[in-house]
């Protein structure tokens, strides 16, 4: 690690200190030319797959955007928020487990109506009847039958 200071490259670590949420890592350096400390902190960087529309657009994967669509299809549903959490922190884990560099957004749309199925089924309903598109009553009853099986 570079000094901030003078430049110089040989640095030692003093100290380290995990995080309490243990999302970093925090080392306490002393630069072994001018002796002076500094902090650095050291963060995972992981990176998401691109996501592929429906038109072809490549966009970066938003986690924003995943948890306003449970947001939305949950909302005024008896779901915890830690149970919301625990989804998304699954749906995460299995793109960067992908180690794809795109994945099609449709494919994300059904990890997320599998996460929905199994926290709440009227959820899940709202989520599938607007994602698919529905045209007509029938593809609309066909679902609900299919979750009440």
């Amino acid at each position: 690690m570079r000094c901030p200071f003078c430049g110089h490259l040989e640095t030692q670590v003093v100290e380290t200190r995990v995080s309490e949420d243990a999302g970093f890592i925090r080392r306490r350096r002393r630069c072994g030319h001018c002796e002076k400390r500094f902090t650095t902190y050291e963060r995972p960087d992981v990176s998401f797959p691109m996501v592929v529309k429906k038109d072809g657009r490549r966009v970066e994967f938003a986690p924003d955007k995943l948890r306003a669509s449970f947001a939305l299809a949950l909302r005024k549903r008896p779901v915890s928020t830690e149970q919301v959490d625990a989804a998304i922190e699954r749906i995460e884990e299995k793109l960067l487990n992908l180690g794809v560099r795109e994945i099609p957004a449709n494919r994300i749309g059904e990890m997320v109506m599998r996460e929905l199925k199994k926290l709440d089924k009227v959820a899940y309903i709202r989520f599938a009847s607007v994602y698919r598109s529905f045209e007509d009553i029938d593809e609309f009853r066909a679902l609900v039958d299919e979750v009440k099986r």
